[in-house]
């Protein structure tokens, strides 16, 4: 679990962006944003395969770049 000590001298509103800082680090609001509404493993599936054809493009493009 993500925490963040706030001592007694400290503003709240530091203490607040320390902890959101900490949870982006963590991989937690990407996490939420991808958990928001369900996915039927179809759809992940299909959502993978997309991916991986969009890395192995670009990959291709990368190898077969000359410069000018």
């Amino acid at each position: 679990m993500n925490g963040v000590f706030v001592k007694d001298t400290e503003v709240f509103e530091r203490a607040v962006k320390r902890f959101s800082k900490v949870c982006e680090r963590a991989g937690l609001v990407s996490d939420i944003k991808k958990n928001r509404y369900f996915e039927k493993p179809s759809e992940t599936l299909k959502r993978a395969k997309n991916a991986a054809k969009r890395k192995q493009i670009r990959e291709d493009r990368r190898k077969n770049w000359t410069p000018k």
